[in-house]
């Protein structure tokens, strides 16, 4: 394509906008209402999935050992331990460290009737995993092992983030969704209103030479346009509410702040603006170019 040709598909697809304003004003609130709601969605969401996150990390597999077990032995193990892709960390805790634990927890100063460890057998590996969904499986693995006397597990609650996990996604997806079905029709509606406003010229360029791909190509930029300017504006939106938000959330209720550790924005816009970009001009481009093949036979 010239250069020439490049700036004149480019002016014609903000001409159409111009020709079509209500039409192309109907579409660009319509995708950035709907990249707005999106945008709010995300942002709950990526801060719920942190606190999930957070707590996902606080669950463990707590391995115990035999007794009369050797260091070489335990040490075998935890290598073995390691090498499990679910293992994200693990954490060898020994008998004296757990009875330092639990004195300094429940006994305070009647702890020093003991002259020796009860716990003498409570060395442990305390184990942290990438994934809680998949502890069931980790579980599995260290019963068989020899030398693991007692496996310890979270399983109500390895099952509940992994509960929550999966109706996240769902949510995620019926809502992208909508959003695509509602923003397409509308660009679609737009784009085929600019063609029969235009089906004269257009004709007269077609019997003048004129390629598919120009009389085309202005229609799907107008499409793009569309997409593009519906997906900065909710942006813009969502940045100040978010921000001003976190902030009044963080002086009037210090509690919630203190139980929810809010994801600073540009965490949150570090993937919601170039995910909001690419659906909006991407669905411009379905929209505009899919709605052309269809209905521009001259």
């Amino acid at each position: 394509m010239r250069i020439s040709t490049l700036f004149y598909t480019i002016k014609q697809g903000f001409a159409n906008i111009f020709r079509n304003k209500w039409f192309s004003l109907a579409s660009v609130a319509t995708i950035a209402a709907c990249l707005f709601l999106f945008g709010l969605f995300y942002a709950i969401l990526t801060n719920f999935q942190n606190v999930v996150k957070t707590a996902e990390e606080g669950v463990s597999v707590t391995v115990f050992f035999d007794e009369g077990i050797s260091d070489e032995q335990i040490q075998e193990i935890g290598e073995a331990i390691k090498k499990r892709t679910e293992v994200r960390e693990v954490k060898f805790n020994s008998a004296e460290e757990v009875w330092d634990s639990f004195k300094e927890e429940y006994l305070g100063e009647y702890a020093d009737g003991f002259t020796e460890n009860p716990l003498a057998d409570s060395a442990n590996f305390e184990i942290y995993l990438n994934d809680v969904s998949r502890q069931s499986a980790l579980v599995t693995y260290l019963e068989m092992m020899d030398g693991v006397r007692q496996v310890n597990k979270s399983e109500v609650t390895a099952n509940t983030l992994s509960g929550i996990n999966v109706i996240i996604g769902y949510v995620s997806i019926g809502i992208i969704c909508i959003l695509l079905a509602v923003s397409v029709f509308l660009i679609s509606n737009t784009v085929m209103i600019g063609i029969s406003v235009r089906k004269e010229e257009i004709n007269i360029m077609k019997y003048i030479g004129a390629t598919d791909f120009f009389v085309r190509s202005p229609f799907v930029i107008e499409g793009m346009l569309i997409g593009l300017i519906g997906s900065v504006l909710p942006l813009v939106c969502i940045y100040y509410i978010y921000v001003n938000v976190i902030q009044y959330i963080s002086e009037r209720f210090t509690i919630l702040s203190g139980l929810m550790n809010f994801l600073p924005v540009e965490v949150i816009f570090k993937d919601l603006a170039p995910i909001s970009i690419g659906i909006g001009v991407g669905i411009g481009f379905i929209g505009s170019f899919a709605t052309v093949r269809r209905h521009l036979k001259v």
